[in-house]
């Protein structure tokens, strides 16, 4: 009897370049073995080097869109990468809390590797008080968690430690909640992730790739979380997983010529030929 293969959604915004947002995830799911489906929430005009302009989705449109997919489609998990802005926000925390789907990954988006903001400041308190208590997991980076909990960045693993306890006390303490912290932008050349849900505290080690073809990374992660999620055993696995695939994708990204900035990751290092199929 084959495997079921799981449905998972991204609702994200559209990076045209394909290294991140919408485009970064159904490659990634696609890679890990689950069946694709995506919202746009947010349109944006960007490349390697720099977002030249953001144009939202009409709200009720976002509505429609995730309304009409879960009328039909039974959706295993769910990824929230960039939303934008306020209103998007509320639509999304309100139908996902109808649908109620089995896992939740919330990347709580708010700035591009280029420095560009994609998240609206005053929709910051939105993200805190409707997504993070609907999420199974949230995957902030260190800049991304000093803004949810209005303080400095941290930038030791000590420091994470707190950090990662705060931002689980925000999310709701019933069922399975987990926070993963990034330690991608530790000082030095260790990478170290903390995942802890309230109880355990598990570090996922790492270390610095030198390259600079990274856009798309925390997309991509969360994406392979999503993706795994249903087809793992638990949490920690499905993170420990995560994490080897986007090592993957990052030790491979210089096979990749895609602009002069921030280059994407290798979606698809594991799967691709050197040479093109005869």
């Amino acid at each position: 009897m084959s495997r079921q293969i799981p449905n998972t959604l991204t609702i994200a915004g559209m990076d045209p370049s394909g290294g991140a947002g919408i485009l970064a995830d159904v490659k990634t799911m696609s890679a890990l073995g689950a069946y694709a489906c995506a919202v746009v929430a947010a349109l944006t005009a960007q490349n390697t080097r720099t977002v030249a302009d953001i144009s939202p989705v009409n709200p009720q449109f976002v509505r429609s869109q995730i309304d009409t997919l879960f009328d039909d489609v039974e959706i295993h998990a769910v990824k929230i990468g960039m939303l934008g802005q306020r209103k998007i926000i509320e639509v999304v925390a309100d139908r996902l809390g109808h649908w109620k789907p089995a896992h939740i990954v919330l990347d709580p988006v708010m700035v591009s590797k280029s420095g560009d903001l994609l998240l609206e400041q005053a929709a910051v308190g939105d993200m805190r008080e409707q997504l993070l208590p609907l999420a199974t997991l949230v995957t902030p980076n260190l800049p991304e968690a000093g803004v949810l909990l209005e303080q400095r960045a941290v930038e030791t693993v000590r420091e994470m430690r707190r950090v990662a306890e705060r931002l689980r006390n925000m999310m709701t303490h019933t069922g399975l909640r987990w926070v993963l912290l990034k330690g991608g932008h530790l000082p030095g050349n260790e990478t170290t992730d903390l995942l802890h849900d309230g109880d355990q505290m598990i570090e996922l080690p790492g270390h610095r790739i030198q390259t600079r073809n990274t856009h798309g990374t925390g997309c991509t992660l969360s994406a392979a979380l999503a993706a795994l999620l249903p087809q793992t055993e638990s949490v920690p696995q499905a993170a420990r997983q995560a994490k080897q695939y986007l090592v993957g994708a990052i030790e491979h990204a210089d096979a990749l010529k895609v602009g002069h900035g921030h280059g994407p990751v290798h979606h698809f290092y594991h799967l691709w030929s050197e040479s093109p199929v005869q």
